[in-house]
């Protein structure tokens, strides 16, 4: 198979995303400025919104075309993804210092949102009842959102004159990042799953993988852009927003849509679906201890997803190798990790009680 158009077609897709994460963080900052609302509530709305439409776009024509594999399995890859790429790729460029909102209200929401949704999937079938069940917490959640907005006024900060705009030029740049965000997501998805195809894998797998990831593209290159710029409330704010609306939104939409309910691969209830719950879990310590995402803290989740998709590789090659795999895994790598969070806690409380 020739795979140079599908090579060309990923490289265009980073263009196109690029340039967009650029314009949308401008354009959102401009926003945050002119309603006076703090940069985190629109990283946790109004870019996360725009961010998610590739995944939404995806999964609604997934299960419009009986793909409910991809649509259910796009959204669990792309929380993954978010949390241990796009988060951990922008505490690697520079460290995120995190705001108390997300600690109190927005990362313990997310956890319980997270479980919530993998006890509805743990049936084999997402029923349109929970997909209007989430719709339901998406209206709630924006609300709130919107209304607690002005209890954070004093964490506004973290602006400069040069994000300072008139509506129109506001509205121009969120519309045209927006646009190139979804026209690059949706050429880099289609190049990378012809790839994929290519290769033999299945369509769990790809919606895990290459079109979770490429949906995430978005996240990802919207907080690089943010954390390179310094605006570490869109960043975080983004990442959580994002994971929060992949699952209210986007499988309350497919769900709703899809007449009988989403089927969901007995794969991803007993392995991805619990992995998504504990990397979210995972963030609580993680954003506790001293307020900040550390480059380390950063590593340690992009080397944490290179282990999730060494096991994606292996559950469709080196089958007879997946078991050792996992015992190293469970064994050595998990409880290292745990460690070294109990030892970011305890030496937290040492210098804050100090």
């Amino acid at each position: 198979m020739n795979f140079l158009p599908s090579a060309l077609e990923i490289l265009l897709g980073i263009v196109l995303l690029f340039g967009g994460g650029e314009l949308f963080v401008a354009g959102s900052s401009a926003l945050a400025l002119l309603l006076g609302i703090p940069q985190i509530v629109i990283g946790l709305t109004v870019v996360s919104l725009g961010t998610s439409a590739p995944e939404l776009f995806v999964s609604l024509i997934s299960t419009f075309q009986d793909g409910d594999a991809i649509a259910v399995s796009n959204v669990v890859g792309s929380n993954i993804f978010n949390v241990m790429v796009v988060l951990g790729l922008s505490a690697l460029v520079v460290p995120l210092r995190v705001k108390s909102r997300l600690v109190r209200r927005d990362v313990p929401l997310l956890l319980g949102v997270s479980m919530a949704v993998w006890g509805m999937a743990s049936g084999g079938r997402l029923t349109w009842q929970a997909g209007l069940a989430l719709l339901v917490g998406t209206a709630i959640n924006l609300i709130w959102e919107m209304r607690t907005a002005s209890e954070y006024s004093e964490e506004e900060g973290d602006f400069d004159e040069g994000d300072r705009a008139t509506p129109a030029v506001a509205a121009a740049k969120l519309a045209g990042g927006l646009v190139l965000l979804v026209l690059g997501s949706q050429v880099l998805v289609k190049g990378a799953t012809a790839a994929a195809i290519g290769l033999g894998v299945t369509e769990t797998v790809i919606g895990l993988t290459i079109v979770s990831a490429g949906t995430s593209m978005p996240e990802l290159v919207t907080s690089l852009v943010a954390a390179y710029r310094g605006k570490a409330d869109l960043a975080i704010g983004n990442v959580v927003g994002s994971n929060l609306l992949n699952q209210l939104l986007i499988l309350g939409v497919c769900g709703v849509f899809s007449g009988e309910g989403l089927l969901v691969d007995p794969v991803v209830i007993s392995r991805d679906l619990p992995v998504m719950v504990l990397t979210t879990l995972a963030l609580l310590p993680i954003l506790w201890t001293r307020g900040v995402v550390t480059r380390l803290e950063g590593g340690i989740l992009v080397g944490l997803y290179g282990l999730y998709l060494a096991e994606q590789v292996l559950s469709e090659t080196l089958t007879t190798a997946q078991d050792e795999f996992r015992f190293v895994v469970l064994v050595v790598v998990l409880p290292l990790v745990l460690v070294f969070l109990v030892w970011q806690m305890l030496r937290w409380r040492r210098d804050r009680f100090a």
